[in-house]
């Protein structure tokens, strides 16, 4: 579906990742993983066209170079961090928004009743259809964060881009995002290609993942393979898994059942 071969890009001049080239399936979910600065957002506003690049970005074997804005927007959504400038639209008319494309129309195109079913369908989708005439600004940064999911969806892409989608969530919603998600890939057959810091997120939702470091491809393959003492060590330049298991030890205080005789395996 998705294929990038030694592909560069950068800001002014300078190229901030280079000789990237990775094949994405349909219906595969990819993390990008590595440490701040290593071209995790710089990667994902090349995949999704809004920077130029040198190499190839194909999709379903299409040049995105050859396509349309419209075209690559038709295939490709992209959910970026939230930013803190934004307008007050209320919560249904900005998810609204993501069906722009798929209005009839040139100049000022109107939603057809399909359009206001299927916004409706992704705001109950992430669980804020109840909030549907709040104004976006009276809202929390978690509940923003799904009304800009649900808008993502509304565009219908065949591949979603996702630049560290569970910030402002607290740890349910970051489950039940990274669940639905997993969930939205496997029974529509499409991709979803995310920046995660949390590891244990991108364990539990990546089919693989592309290790950065630098810029360049640290590591990329199957979760198992990527997520390596070894590999986590060299990139973050420090003992991650160490880190991750000191952390887990701290459960043994609390009482916990059946994960306190796991934990003292760790050991």
């Amino acid at each position: 579906m998705l294929t990038l071969k030694n592909v560069s890009a950068g800001y002014n001049g300078a190229d901030v990742i280079s000789d990237i080239s990775i094949d994405v399936m349909e219906g595969e979910n990819l993390c990008i993983l590595g440490p701040n600065g290593c071209g995790k957002t710089t990667l994902i506003k090349t995949i999704s066209g809004l920077i130029p690049h040198m190499g190839t970005i194909e999709i379903d074997g299409v040049n995105i170079s050859d396509m349309k804005r419209t075209e690559v927007a038709e295939k490709i959504a992209v959910m970026s961090q939230i930013s803190t400038i934004y307008f007050s639209y209320t919560v249904y008319e900005t998810v609204l928004l993501g069906r722009y494309l798929h209005m009839k129309g040139r100049t000022f195109k109107e939603p057809t009743a399909r359009d206001r079913e299927y916004a409706d369908s992704c705001l109950k989708a992430v669980g804020l259809y109840n909030l549907k005439n709040k104004q976006i600004n009276t809202l929390s940064g978690g509940q923003l964060q799904r009304v800009y999911l649900a808008r993502t969806l509304a565009q219908d892409p065949q591949i979603i881009l996702l630049d560290e989608p569970t910030n402002h969530l607290d740890l349910k919603h970051q489950a039940e995002l990274v669940d639905f998600l997993k969930d939205w890939s496997r029974e529509k057959n499409h991709t979803v290609i995310g920046v995660f810091h949390d590891l244990n997120l991108a364990m539990k939702m990546a089919d693989n993942v592309l290790l950065m470091d630098k810029g360049k491809i640290a590591a990329y393959g199957k979760t198992k393979d990527v997520i390596s003492s070894r590999l986590l060590s060299d990139v973050y330049e420090m003992d991650v898994a160490g880190y991750m298991i000191e952390s887990l030890k701290q459960w043994e205080a609390v009482d916990n059942g059946p994960y306190r005789t796991r934990l003292r395996k760790i050991k």
